[in-house]
């Protein structure tokens, strides 16, 4: 271990070989420090907090600190983090709250400076999280999404798997998964074929995908009978099309509008205004 002699680690401090601790580091009492993890200076990680192997943090970052939760009256929680993970100047995340409450953190993630993780958040694995992007409480990303620089996403929101949100968009519902969405509030302007095709989905996948946002989202019907009309007609979905049917079904604050519904409501107004 490499530990600089002005950082702080307390004595129940758990760190595995090949630690890097930087120069005026704080290291709690009840932390767990994977192999290889690498802290920049005046970094503090504190509270219940477990990190993987081999991650990068930055200076400043605040890993552990108490939620910024009301409700929270310093019941034990936790914060888990995995492995290889990038985490940039001054981010900050929050254990759980409530007696045994979690905030997990998948593999392979990219947290850019100043990106905030608020208690019982899941995020999953090869996620980005760019520049002062703002998780509120309770907030889904599944694997491989990406969140614009100071985004901002209600609590209790999902993001689903592949999907990229536009920088300063303000999400208050869903994102469904392979969608790109942006806007304030945020709306789905159609499949991230970019990532798509980056990650090497097979190409009879993309084609049903756009099939299935087509119905969605441009079909003008409501989400109950476009969810009917699509199991109907695609007799056999790819394993993708059955991800964004079931993410639809199971979302309890409703997914994001297409772009073109909100044209229309647009447009309407208008038409109200010069009647």
């Amino acid at each position: 271990m490499q530990i600089d002699s002005t950082a702080i680690v307390s004595k129940g401090a758990k760190l595995a070989k090949g630690v890097q601790i930087g120069p005026y580091t704080i290291i709690g009492n009840n932390v767990v420090i994977g192999s290889g993890t690498r802290l920049g200076a005046y970094c503090v990680i504190e509270g219940n907090t477990s990190i993987g192997k081999d991650c990068q943090i930055f200076t400043g970052a605040v890993l552990g600190s108490p939620p910024q939760d009301l409700k929270y009256k310093g019941e034990k929680s936790f914060l888990e983090i995995g492995n290889h993970n990038i985490i940039r100047e001054y981010c900050t995340f929050n254990p759980g709250t409530g007696e045994n409450g979690r905030t997990v953190v998948g593999n392979n993630n990219l947290f850019m400076a100043y990106a905030h993780i608020a208690h019982d958040c899941i995020v999953g694995d090869d996620c980005i999280i760019a520049n002062n992007g703002t998780l509120a409480g309770h907030v889904t990303i599944e694997d491989r999404a990406v969140v614009g620089g100071f985004a901002a996403i209600h609590q209790f929101a999902r993001v689903g798997r592949f999907s990229i949100i536009g920088g300063c968009s303000k999400v208050i519902q869903d994102i469904p998964p392979y969608s790109t969405c942006d806007g304030h509030p945020a709306v789905c302007y159609g499949l991230n074929l970019i990532g798509l095709r980056r990650n090497s989905i097979p190409r009879e996948s993309i084609n049903q995908l756009k099939q299935a946002f087509k119905v969605l989202f441009n079909s003008g019907l409501s989400t109950k009978h476009a969810l009917e009309k699509l199991e109907k007609e695609i007799i056999k979905p790819v394993e993708e099309v059955l991800c964004l049917i079931n993410f639809i079904k199971n979302s309890q604050r409703g997914v994001v509008h297409s772009c073109r519904s909100k044209r229309i409501t647009l447009e309407q107004s208008a038409d109200d205004i010069y009647r």
